[in-house]
């Protein structure tokens, strides 16, 4: 799933002393996107750090990863509705925030919207003929997350539907980004990983950054800019992955209780303390809109939504600021 948040920010680059503190930044691609480190410690401790966050998103990679018929996700897509298939620690760990955010979302998460995406064409990004009503009745028949057995002691899932497929695209990037910041973090002072545009901030100082939302009309602007201290920032919208029929682009976020792309809105940017949350409720929202957003802040508290739907009165959109109220 693509997101993207522009991160305002400048770096002056010194000579330092030894054990004297400096930023370092570096990019590189992985998880088929663009990653970036933006680093404030030691300068010794740079290239480790750089290291470990980077092995960290390989290792998710190695799991999740649907275009790799070896990878662990593919393998357990193709033998789940079999019989039980023993996951790695790994692997179930990220399944358990998975089946937390279905929880937590009333559904309007679910990782088991694979197959609707394979007949919506999105892994293709095209398809030759609009989806009709009963062949979308027909997949959803293999879709929802309640006909998944998990074994938590075994780490074990079994599909009870033949035809069943698990999908992390919507929360796998946001769990590697908290994976390299816990793997990183306690030896620097304050730091960005952002992977895609799900980001994660800290800071030991509790300093705040300022953090800009694209628009999801012009992608060459921002719709706004909001002020994050440590916490994470992911935004879900319609704007970069679609495909095309008939001169009309239906979204690649699925609503699986219809199995229709959602249309309601432009984009969703959600802020929150843990980056694969903002990735899951990002998209959670984007499909069941502001009353999902106000229950979701309830049971998480400090989050906040900007959803950008069309405005019904001007050309353009506007905005609804969903956050906790002051008293």
């Amino acid at each position: 799933m693509w997101k993207k948040i522009f991160i305002l920010f400048s770096i002056i680059q010194l000579s330092v002393l030894p054990g004297e503190e400096v930023a370092r930044k570096v990019q590189f691609p992985v998880m088929g996107t663009v990653a970036a480190f933006d680093f404030t410690g030691e300068a010794e401790d740079m290239p480790e750090l750089f290291a470990a966050g980077k092995s960290c998103f390989e290792k998710v990679t190695a799991i999740a990863n649907l275009h790799k018929v070896d990878s662990e996700l593919s393998r357990l897509n193709a033998t789940a509705d079999q019989k039980p298939f023993i996951c790695s620690p790994e692997l179930y760990r990220l399944l358990q925030d998975a089946r937390r955010a279905w929880i937590d979302s009333n559904g309007a998460f679910d990782i088991s919207a694979k197959p609707l995406m394979d007949l919506w064409g999105f892994y293709r990004k095209h398809r030759r003929s609009l989806p009709q009503a009963e062949d979308i009745a027909g997949v959803l028949r293999k879709v929802g997350l309640e006909k998944v057995k998990f074994n938590d002691e075994l780490r074990s899932v079994y599909f009870t539907v033949k035809g069943m497929q698990l999908d992390l695209g919507g929360i796998a990037k946001g769990y590697a980004v908290d994976r390299a910041a816990e793997s990183v973090q306690k030896k620097l002072s304050r730091g960005i990983i952002d992977l895609g545009g799900n980001l994660r901030l800290f800071d030991h100082s509790c300093r705040s950054r300022r953090v800009g939302i694209r628009d999801p009309l012009d992608g060459g602007r921002l719709a706004g800019v909001i002020t994050v201290g440590n916490g994470a920032v992911s935004t879900s919208g319609g704007y970069e992955k679609f495909v095309t029929y008939n001169n009309k682009r239906y979204c690649h976020i699925i609503d699986p209780a219809s199995g229709l792309p959602a249309e309601k809105f432009l984009s969703v940017t959600a802020v929150t303390a843990n980056a694969v949350d903002a990735d899951w409720m990002s998209t959670a929202v984007f499909v069941r809109g502001s009353v999902l957003a106000q229950n979701l802040i309830k049971k998480y508290p400090g989050t906040e939504f900007y959803i950008y739907k069309e405005s019904e009165k001007l050309p353009g959109w506007e905005l609804i600021h969903v956050k906790q109220p002051y008293f």
